[in-house]
């Protein structure tokens, strides 16, 4: 009887732990995350975009998370645990905010990183709740407070004095992104893709299974067609003229595993982020509606 009830009793603790327990920091699967189907397809695009072109501009990251919830703990535990984990800003710049709302709790906060501490003050966050986004979440407008709250956000780190961002081999431009097809890794990654086609296919059907390869990544990464064709084109007269000089080619069967790229600062994908280490210290203010 008494194992009886030690069981019962363990059990009981397990089931009282777990549904006591944290919510888990969703995955970084873009600039604007939500977990509750609150912002349409055309919104989440549009605020991405927004947030592209500032990290483009200034090299800031600012990211928009949505939960149902965050209890049993405050919005303050869980953002910036979310901070922590998803390193929004640049390292040791750390020029990275987070705006996390709780949708059930009725609670949202804006957490800034040591960098934009100086734009994006206590006084001032407070402010860009109240003012901007509060009001149209009473209204039900959760897209409209969230994108006005981001232009504030935008237009004060915008005013920041920060260090330029890096180029990178993948540029953003106003009209979408372009490719350097003449970055040494993406030379040699070119070397061994066309020595493994050529020879299973042989040198012209080779060269053109390279070229349309190397135009379906671009596509896929840039989403330009135009971008797409142009690097196609380029490949494949490459692969046709020159992919014989290459050591790879012709070398037999090359070991090949599958797995995905993954970037260094802001990884790349098509819609693609990733947070670049920028650090946080629990600066920004709450608000609810």
């Amino acid at each position: 009887m008494r194992a009886t009830r030690t069981i019962l009793l363990a059990l009981l603790l397990c089931w009282a732990g777990a549904a006591a327990a944290d919510v888990p920091v969703p995955p970084l699967t873009g600039r604007v995350v939500d977990q509750t189907g609150t912002l349409p397809a055309s919104d989440i695009a549009s605020l991405t975009q927004k947030l592209q072109d500032l990290e483009r501009r200034k090299g800031s990251q600012v990211a928009v998370l949505i939960v149902p919830t965050t209890q049993p703990e405050t919005i303050e535990q869980f953002s910036i645990r979310v901070a922590d984990a998803w390193k929004i800003g640049r390292r040791r710049i750390d020029d990275g905010a987070l705006l996390v709302v709780a949708k059930n709790d009725r609670h949202l906060r804006i957490e800034v990183g040591y960098g934009l501490e100086g734009s994006l003050t206590d006084l001032t966050t407070k402010r860009i709740i109240d003012e901007a986004i509060t009001p149209k979440f009473r209204a039900g407008d959760f897209a409209g407070g969230i994108s006005a709250g981001v232009d504030r956000m935008v237009r004060l780190i915008d005013g920041e004095e920060l260090p330029a961002p890096e180029p990178s081999h993948w540029q953003n431009t106003g009209g979408g992104q372009s490719f350097d097809l003449f970055n040494p890794f993406v030379l040699i990654f070119g070397f061994m893709i066309a020595g493994v086609l050529r020879s299973a296919l042989g040198r012209m059907v080779g060269s053109v299974a390279t070229g349309g390869l190397a135009g379906f990544l671009v596509w896929l990464f840039v989403g330009s067609l135009a971008a797409s064709a142009l690097v196609g084109v380029a490949v494949f007269v490459f692969a046709l003229m020159f992919g014989g000089l290459s050591p790879f080619i012709g070398a037999g069967p090359v070991g090949w595993s599958g797995g995905r790229y993954s970037g260094g600062r802001g990884g790349f994908s098509r819609g693609g982020f990733s947070g670049g280490g920028g650090g946080f210290g629990g600066g920004g203010a709450s608000g609810s509606w």
